[in-house]
């Protein structure tokens, strides 16, 4: 189990403590109201949910999806400072859905150059196009495989980065943590660490034939049974 990441802010005793399972995007809302409850929240999510921009992320440079993570960490984020605001704006901005018109924000984001950047501190900027550059240059280290920046996530790519540049899923979370300012109390913890890819599978049995190794399930076979579900 992944080790738990102090960031900020005082202790709460009075607050309650929780623990929740839950995916990503689908579980935003209710951390919205968990925070207006308690900050003192244990979040552990899974790491293979490779749909929108995580998908090409993991086609090109492998290891576990991350885009459930950084959905969490964002709705964890401070908020109460404009530079915290400007920072949370930066980390959750996609790139436009046309490739060409993506690729030419994504370079504007990289060289400093866009608007998002307004807000954000030299110390912050640094650090987060630090590990944005890194991003960027494993993509080039992969000349044979062409990256598609369409709706990308710029929180996505910072996120990929530090993983690549530690090796370590555990110090891309508490990096990420850091740069968002999540309370102390806060844990956003993987399922698994690992910095492997990791695919959802499932075996079902239907209409008494039995189907092994069903990846990515969208909905219910008519006539299945589901009878186990792993990572591979």
């Amino acid at each position: 189990m992944a080790a738990h990441f102090h960031c900020s802010s005082n202790p709460r005793p009075s607050q309650p403590s929780l623990l929740v399972f839950s995916g990503g995007t689908a579980f935003n809302g209710v951390v919205e109201e968990l925070k207006k409850l308690t900050v003192r929240v244990a979040h552990v999510l899974p790491v293979s949910d490779d749909g929108g921009s995580t998908a090409e992320i993991v086609r090109v440079l492998g290891g576990p999806a991350v885009g459930d993570i950084r959905s969490r960490c964002l709705r964890l984020a401070d908020e109460s400072t404009s530079e915290a605001l400007a920072v949370r704006r930066l980390l959750g901005h996609r790139l436009p859905i046309n490739p060409q018109q993506a690729k030419s924000e994504w370079y504007k984001i990289l060289e400093g150059e866009h608007s998002l950047w307004e807000g954000v501190s030299k110390p912050y900027r640094e650090t987060i196009r630090a590990f944005l550059a890194y991003f960027q240059n494993e993509i080039l280290r992969r000349p044979n495989e062409s990256f598609c920046f369409s709706n990308g996530s710029i929180g996505n790519f910072f996120f990929a980065g530090a993983r690549i540049f530690f090796q370590s899923l555990d110090a891309a979370i508490f990096l990420f943590s850091r740069v968002s300012d999540i309370p102390a109390e806060s844990l956003v913890l993987p399922v698994i660490s690992t910095n492997d890819r990791l695919t959802l599978g499932c075996e079902l049995w239907v209409h008494m034939t039995y189907l092994a190794n069903y990846l990515s399930p969208t909905g219910p076979v008519v006539g299945s049974s589901l009878t186990r579900c792993d990572l591979i």
